[in-house]
């Protein structure tokens, strides 16, 4: 008798109806080992997806300058020449890996495929300690230092909170300007009627200033990421696990959510006196939209900006709506018909690293950056 035929005689006949739970016995254990490493698998990969995974920049740069608050990353071509494009990343609680997020996916490969070959990002840096009483001052004298090591004289592109930083700096210092992008940007914080305005306004300041000292001096990231989280507290608290244990299997899906969650789930810590700065004199007071904002010893007006200006906004953004960006066609002084606008589909996040945007809207722009230069 073969090996092959023993075994089998060892196997009830199912043929046999007394025999049919025995065969279901069997089938449900088979099924709850494969049950339990798919639960297994799950659970890691929820570590891994939730702190586990570091944030990191997509293509290759050099390290042009180290300073306190960040690093200046060199994408230029070899022996690039011409004006510097200076990208400012959001500094608001998540790493710069927005603005070069994935291998062909990403907003600095996108403008250098556009021939925008004098290209810079500002890597912000987590604030430690012994930076919790930095104040916007301090950040906007080292992104100076920045513009004049690139030549003193620069296009700005300007992300979300990077944007209002950007307008700051062409407004204090307009003949090292070029040309000014602003994506996402909230120039104008008390315009339209967005969640996050509403949030703003209807917190008092003491809200603001206990969640700093219970940081320790420091706006500690995981309370910005739980408040992001606490906008739509359903996509993170239920459907997203969903998502992930149907996709648990499936590679690419795991690969693409991986790559935000890199980003994500690292956010960076800011120093506490800059963070409440920043809330009560630009999103509670509007100071720099109303023209009172005091920036390295004067007042800041958006009518000093006359360089040639570009206005991107979501069409469903709930961070920065588009009246907030459009506005600052009113505020600055740039001639109408050196100010472009375009509106593109989706929210926030996607402006800086959606593929669709990436693909229509900033090779436009990186174009427009280098017609400039004419």
């Amino acid at each position: 008798m073969t090996q092959a035929t023993k075994q089998a005689s060892k196997l009830p006949n199912i043929n046999v109806p007394i025999f049919w739970p025995v065969q279901l016995a069997a089938d449900m254990a088979e099924q709850g080992m494969a049950l339990l490493a798919r639960n297994v698998k799950f659970v890691a990969e929820e570590s891994r997806l939730h702190g586990g995974l570091k944030p990191h920049l997509a293509t290759a740069h050099t390290e042009r300058l180290k300073l306190r608050t960040l690093t200046l990353c060199d994408y230029s071509a070899p022996d690039a020449t011409g004006i510097a494009t200076l990208v400012i990343a959001p500094y608001a609680g998540h790493t710069s890996m927005i603005a070069d997020y994935h291998r062909g996916q990403s907003l600095m490969q996108t403008l250098r495929g556009a021939n925008v070959d004098r290209l810079f990002l500002t890597d912000w840096h987590s604030a430690t300690p012994d930076m919790k009483d930095l104040e916007v001052d301090q950040y906007l004298a080292e992104l100076l230092a920045c513009i004049d090591d690139l030549g003193g004289h620069v296009n700005l592109v300007g992300l979300c909170q990077g944007g209002w930083t950007a307008a700051m700096l062409a407004a204090r210092f307009p003949d090292k300007i070029a040309s000014l992008v602003l994506a996402g940007s909230p120039i104008d914080t008390h315009a339209g009627n967005g969640p996050l305005v509403k949030m703003v306004k209807a917190s008092p300041m003491s809200f603001y200033e206990d969640l700093v000292a219970s940081g320790g001096g420091l706006m500690l990231g995981k309370y910005m990421l739980a408040g992001w989280k606490n906008m739509h507290p359903e996509q993170h608290y239920v459907q997203e696990h969903i998502d992930l244990y149907e996709h648990i299997d499936d590679p690419i899906w795991l690969s693409k959510t991986e790559a935000f969650e890199r980003w994500y789930e690292n956010p960076l810590d800011l120093p506490g006196r800059w963070y409440l700065q920043v809330i009560d004199q630009l999103f509670k007071r509007n100071f720099l939209a109303k023209g009172k904002y005091v920036a390295l010893g004067r007042t800041l007006s958006l009518k000093a900006i006359t360089c040639p200006l570009y206005l991107l906004a979501g069409e469903s953004d709930d961070i920065t709506g588009h009246q907030q960006v459009f506005a600052a066609e009113a505020l600055c002084s740039t001639p109408k018909d050196n100010t472009k606008k375009r509106m593109v589909p989706g929210g926030h996040v996607g402006l800086f690293m959606g593929a669709r945007t990436l693909r229509e809207a900033w090779p436009e722009i990186g174009d427009w950056i280098v017609a400039q230069r004419r």
